[in-house]
């Protein structure tokens, strides 16, 4: 059967890439397990998910629902080699260089088994422990967020700070100078995101009881200070009634 599953050395080409499979004449059908093995053997363990998703995407090329059908095919290469290896005479010249390229098959077959979404060559017992530690984990996970929810609802809060109608802009301009406060030249709040300002107000402020408009009040808190742009609006000088100062020791 001609090859199909893995990407093959161009027969003469003399500078392939390097997970490609074969010799300088290219691959021969029928040594496409063989010559895989062996270009295993030339890499480093980092590089095994690379080299597998190399061929992959190849075979996905032509066959784009076999993910399974290649995993099964390098599945099926991978562990007819170990059984070779592992039943093959000790005692034979080669037996050093087969336990090295054994050693390699078999770290690869690790990372076969941590992609493994068919539970290949697996017993039910083993699927039914894989599903419930997955079921403990996703529990433990389940009690992380619980506990985190339960935090976080401590300091949500139903109460509110309420305004009293026509002095909204003076609280604004209240928040502005917040922002702007210094202590020997270094910023007192700081903050990437402007847009948290504008949450905090619209979270825990309304006006005569109503609900504030968050678009409306984040334009009187723009990203740029520098360069507020023309959606901005400010807060008018008679609505300017506090000032923060400094406290003179």
């Amino acid at each position: 059967m001609p090859n199909k599953y893995f990407k093959a050395h161009e027969a003469y080409n003399l500078n392939p890439h390097r997970y490609d499979v074969g010799t300088i004449i290219g691959l021969k059908n029928g040594f496409e397990d063989n010559l895989f093995i062996k270009k295993l053997f030339t890499l480093p363990e980092p590089e095994y998910p690379a080299f597998y998703q190399y061929h992959l995407a190849y075979f996905l090329g032509k066959e784009p629902d076999g993910e399974e059908e290649f995993f099964t095919f390098v599945w099926q290469i991978v562990l007819r080699r170990i059984n070779f290896l592992e039943h093959k005479n000790p005692f034979n010249s080669s037996h050093a260089l087969d336990m090295e390229i054994l050693e390699k098959l078999t770290d690869f077959q690790k990372y076969l088994r941590s992609i493994d979404q068919w539970h290949t060559q697996k017993t039910l017992p083993e699927i039914i422990a894989d599903q419930y530690e997955e079921i403990r984990n996703q529990q433990s996970k389940i009690e992380l967020l619980k506990e985190e929810l339960r935090i976080a609802n401590k300091l949500e809060t139903k109460q509110y700070i309420d305004i009293p109608k026509g002095h909204l802009l003076t609280v604004y301009d209240i928040f502005n100078q917040l922002i702007d406060l210094k202590i020997k030249d270094e910023k007192l709040m700081v903050t990437k995101f402007p847009i948290v300002w504008v949450k905090i107000i619209c979270k825990y402020f309304r006006v005569d009881k109503k609900v504030l408009d968050m678009e409306r009040v984040r334009s009187y808190f723009p990203k740029d200070r520098d360069n507020p742009g023309e959606r901005s609006r400010l807060v008018p000088m008679d609505q300017k009634i506090f000032e923060i100062k400094t406290k003179k020791r």
